[in-house]
């Protein structure tokens, strides 16, 4: 987990309030068993925030969603925001593992699974930085138009009327 995704999760455990049992459980378990590293260090395989994501629940089809920060971030359907339990369990998964999600009121428990990180922002920034950029070109030099326009002496210069 990068020092940003713990730092929101920390952040998140200090209002947690308003969180179900459940959230809160697993929220103070990932922040226990969290390994934190620099984001330059982040594996792109693992999900971050902002990360796009394709997951199973139990034997449903695949979704595909961007984890976001919180509900108000982003569209209704595209992303899955940290504050749902879903968004929470995927947070620091790596491709291919899996978690299985406390039972919630009657409901059965919950087996997801990371099927593939399908944007990490953090590997996207690795991946730029790593591209040759093309050399930049003076497309204009505003001293070369001050060499060029003429020079007038105190008594001819022909004013604003002279344009």
């Amino acid at each position: 987990m990068t020092t940003k995704d713990f730092t929101i999760l920390e952040f998140l455990q200090e209002r947690g309030h308003r969180f179900s049992e459940t959230y809160a459980a697993l929220l103070r378990a990932k922040l226990e068993t969290a390994t934190v590293i620099f984001r330059e260090d982040m594996p792109a395989h693992v999900v971050t925030l902002n990360s796009r994501v394709r997951f199973r629940t139990g034997d449903e089809t695949p979704q595909t969603r961007i984890i976001s920060h919180d509900e108000l971030q982003g569209f209704v359907g595209l992303t899955l925001p940290l504050t749902t339990l879903r968004g929470l369990a995927l947070i620091g998964l790596a491709a291919g593992e899996s978690i299985v999600l406390p039972r919630h009121g009657n409901s059965h428990p919950e087996h997801l699974m990371l099927e593939d990180v399908l944007y990490q922002p953090e590997a996207a920034r690795r991946k730029m930085r790593a591209v040759a950029r093309p050399a930049l070109r003076l497309v204009h030099d505003a001293d070369a138009i001050a060499r060029h326009s003429p020079e007038y002496s105190d008594g001819d210069d022909p004013g604003p009327s002279a344009a």
